[in-house]
Formats: structure tokens, sequence, C-alpha cells
């Protein structure tokens, strides 16, 4: 018998200090002993969903009552409605533009910073070394809180296939991660230097790109943020015609930079960054849901949060044009 049959499920391993769930239950059954077997490509949750003989998706896709044939298998159910909305957040563009996650324990924040404006030009043998200081930022940061109350009570959702209700949740994450993803646009624009279009009042131009892309030096613009009408703007250029990416679904610029569609910018600005230096991502929380309720039917009142905000690491891996 694999060990994963025997894992006592409880309510308790959604409350244990410094664990998450999946990581109890890691601990419990660890995936390193299912090396080189059929259950390899499994993690420890999904090891439980196939000890209840719980299908999510697929042809033979199980309801939401199904979580509930045993008080063992209520347990998986809350980590199922976690997983869903982070499969929506993670498919914004957070994900894309953010260089580093950081955690803290409170809701106040204080990271550091990098002065490193010296040249780096040969030194003779007895001069001194130039100096790149690391130190702690002048600036603390505050956390905020984000979140939805989803109303669906177990009577109204018992009966719905479990990739159905998976869709509704992955579209609460994904409005939620669009909402933290105007505080990170916010935070960058804050940073960055404006630079106006060549000519004012001009339309947008294939030159103001190129030219927005020259300005990054120690840098790379590896992304390019920009609004659904501008991103539009940009594709009708006739120097996006011949483009063409690896990637299905992958947008470039003629010179290689990611063209990301951003609805939380507005139609006035654009954002160019190194995405591998730029952002910092600060978290207090992961996902935070009212587990106890869940796992006893009180789906009357779901509520989902996260506490988070952003840092711009380093601001010369920003840069703004301005297309007012």
């Amino acid at each position: 018998m694999y060990q994963y049959e025997s894992v006592k499920l409880e309510k308790g391993l959604y409350h244990l200090t410094s664990k998450s769930f999946l990581q109890a239950l890691e601990d419990a059954d660890p995936s390193a002993q299912y090396v080189n077997s059929p259950l390899s490509h499994l993690d420890a949750y999904e090891r439980q969903l196939k000890r209840f003989d719980i299908h999510v998706s697929g042809k033979f896709c199980d309801k939401v009552e199904k979580f509930f044939t045993t008080t063992e298998s209520a347990v998986l159910f809350p980590e199922f409605i976690r997983r869903a909305i982070m499969q929506g957040i993670e498919e914004s563009v957070l994900s894309e533009i953010t260089a580093a996650v950081s955690f803290c324990d409170s809701n106040r924040y204080l990271g550091c910073d990098l002065t490193d404006s010296v040249a780096y030009n040969p030194v003779n043998a007895a001069a001194a070394l130039p100096t790149s200081s690391i130190l702690e930022s002048a600036s603390v940061v505050t956390v905020e809180k984000y979140g939805r109350n989803i109303q669906a009570s177990y009577e109204a959702v018992r009966q719905q296939r479990l990739d159905v209700f998976a869709l509704m949740l992955r579209r609460v994450g994904k409005r939620l991660a669009d909402s933290i993803l105007s505080k990170a646009v916010s935070v960058l624009k804050t940073s960055a230097t404006p630079s106006k279009i060549s000519q004012s009042g001009a339309t947008l131009a294939y030159a103001d790109l190129a030219a927005l892309y020259g300005k990054f030096t120690s840098f790379s613009m590896k992304a390019m943020l920009a609004s659904p009408a501008v991103m539009a703007h940009i594709l009708a250029m006739n120097q996006m015609l011949e483009t063409s990416s690896e990637n299905v679904g992958e947008i470039r610029l003629p010179f290689g930079t990611k063209l990301i569609n951003c609805p939380a910018i507005d139609d006035d600005t654009i954002l160019g960054l190194d995405t591998d230096f730029a952002l910092e991502q600060v978290q207090s929380s992961e996902i935070i849901l009212e587990t106890d309720k869940i796992i006893e039917r009180q789906l009357d009142s779901i509520t989902v949060s996260v506490n988070i905000t952003f840092r711009t690491l380093m601001t010369d891996a920003v840069k703004m044009l301005d297309l007012s």
C-alpha cells in the first residue's frame, strides 16, 4: 500500500504555523518516495484526489458534492478552491513583470536598495576599488489587502461539475489579479522618469518605441506594457507586419521586446521595463480562505483575500513614455 492512502486528513492541517496545507501533506507523504513510480507526476494533494477518486477535470469530472463524501475528503475542498483562484491570478501578467517575490511578517516592509552609480572602469593596482552599496531602504512600503466575498451556497453548487466551478473561481482570481496589477503599475509609474513622444500631439510612431528602447543602457527593455487601445495601434504599424514569435500568443516588437496587453495602464502611458530587475512583489500572506467554514459546507460566503504590495527594485530598469 502506498503511503498516501493512510495519511490522516483533518482541518488542523490548514492551521499549522509557517506551513501551507500542501507542505503539511508533503511532510506526511513526501513526493520523493514516488520517483520512478506511476505517481511521480502527482504532488501530495493530487495523490489525495486519487485516493478518494475525485476527478476535477476531463470526461468523468465529478461534481462538487464528491468532495463531501467523507469527512476526510471534505478537508481537500479548500485547497481545490485555493488552486483554482491561484490559477486565475497566475494567468495575469503579474508573474511576467515581477522580478522577485518577498514575504514579510507584518504589514510593513523595509527592503534593500543598491547604490551602484560609480563607473566600472579599470583600476590601478594600488588604488582603492570603487564601491557599490547594498543598504536598507529608506522607504517603508505598506502591504495592502485585496479580497473578494464569493456567495455560493452548498445547495446551489453541490451539483455543479468541478471543472465548471473551478472556471468561475479562476475568473475571480483573474479579476483579483487585475486589481492588484493596478497597484504594480502605479508603483512603476511613480518610479519612472517620463519622456514625451517625438512630436507633441502627434500619433504614436514606431520611432517613439525604438527611442524608448534606446533609453535603456545597463538594463534591457524586455517587456513593454500598453493599454488595449495602444496595443491595437502598435499592432497596426507597418513595422509589425512581419514580426513573429516562437511562442504562440506572444507578441514581440522587431527589436525583441515582449509586448504585453495591460488594461491597468491608461491610454496615455507606455511602460518599458527589464522584468529581471524592475519590480519586487511583497506579501505578508498567501491566499487566505476561511477553511473551517468551507469544510463544514458553510459556503454561503466564501471570503478570499491576499495581503500584497510592490516596490521598484531598480529605478533605471523602468522607463515611461508619455503619449499625452
